[in-house]
């Protein structure tokens, strides 16, 4: 079916967005309805709506409309502007932003947010490449929203940030690389929180499975104070192009509450594989590190520890470190006095 509302039963205001959407968007899809496994007479039904979309004006017609359910669909080519999305999703029915590589996002002036996810919680992007903005993917007050199998680069400040208390968050198999253009130690490859603040309670994000680098002008992974709990794994890092700016020399920094840093593997820094810091008292601790994988070889930084670890006091502020980890080059696996076990 084509141009055609679904006939199973949905809210009205979905169907007011679903209205404006299929009056802009002359091509859009609509899926057929899903029943719940089971066929039962207690089965769901779902009002599932596919988006099509092919440029620049369908797609930001499709953000502003999208509701609970909705899938957009970007076709291969070039989407100029900057795209915003406020709407949220539900636990229960997702709004995914999808498309191949070549679907690429990019504005007409170099500023700005290539995409922006703002109040849009529960969000999936799936695929599709972002470039040529000032931040790259920026997440604001949005929990749940899943950034999976994407492309950032060239991008003046940081590639993929959340921010203002967006929680369980996640990115994964994803490529995040030529951030920080400007070379002035701002261009995180992900950012989690913000400076200098502790109401930024963006928790529980999961970095996963990510290659991050070359060509990133602040730390691969930024994690900010005020921010607790998540989880870094999986990840590949190359640090060529950290510029030493700003004190970005690792890979990634810690100054947030009881990350897990695990089964990570990076090569080329300036300094150090993997830092905590204490930013503001009670903050950079609790890290676990474990079998991560460093190579400083080249380092020339003044410490050039795998895991420098410098906020530490044992009792009040934790950090372990387990003898899984292993480092070629540099002075070795963790600074004096930090436990290995």
């Amino acid at each position: 079916m084509t141009n055609s509302p679904s006939r199973t039963a949905a809210p009205a205001a979905a169907l007011g967005l679903a209205a404006v959407v299929l009056a802009l968007l002359p091509t859009a899809a609509v899926a057929a309805p899903a029943s719940g496994a089971s066929g039962g007479a207690d089965a769901r039904v779902v009002d599932a709506r596919v988006v099509d979309v092919a440029t620049a004006k369908e797609l930001q017609a499709a953000l502003a409309a999208a509701a609970p359910g909705w899938t957009i669909r970007l076709a291969d080519g070039t989407y100029k502007g900057n795209f915003k999305a406020a709407a949220p999703g539900t636990a229960t029915a997702r709004i995914t932003l999808t498309g191949s590589p070549k679907a690429v996002l990019t504005t007409t002036t170099g500023g700005g947010y290539g995409l922006y996810l703002n109040g849009a919680a529960y969000w999936t992007v799936h695929g599709v490449t972002v470039t040529g903005a000032q931040k790259g993917i920026m997440v604001d007050a949005a929990d749940h929203v899943e950034i999976d199998g994407v492309t950032v680069h060239h991008i003046t400040m940081e590639g993929v940030h959340f921010r203002n208390s967006s929680s369980y968050g996640v990115l994964r198999n994803s490529t995040v690389r030529d951030t920080g253009t400007a070379h002035d130690g701002k261009g995180e490859g992900v950012y989690v929180g913000t400076a200098n603040t502790l109401t930024d309670h963006s928790d529980h994000v999961r970095i996963l499975n990510n290659v991050i680098g070359p060509d990133v002008g602040g730390e691969n992974i930024d994690l900010k104070e005020g921010t607790t709990g998540g989880l870094v794994s999986g990840n590949t890092f190359d640090g060529n192009g950290l510029t030493d700016v700003n004190y970005d020399d690792s890979w990634v920094d810690v100054k947030g509450n009881d990350y897990v840093v695990e089964n990570n593997s990076g090569a080329r820094t300036r300094n150090d594989g993997f830092q905590t810091h204490s930013q503001a008292a009670g903050w950079g601790c609790g890290t676990v590190f474990r079998n991560n994988r460093s190579d400083l070889t080249g380092a020339t930084g003044p410490t050039r520890y795998a895991i420098d670890v410098t906020a530490y006091a044992a009792g009040s502020c934790p950090t372990t470190v387990t003898a899984d980890n292993t480092v070629t080059g540099g002075r070795g696996l963790v600074n004096p006095g930090i436990p290995v076990g």
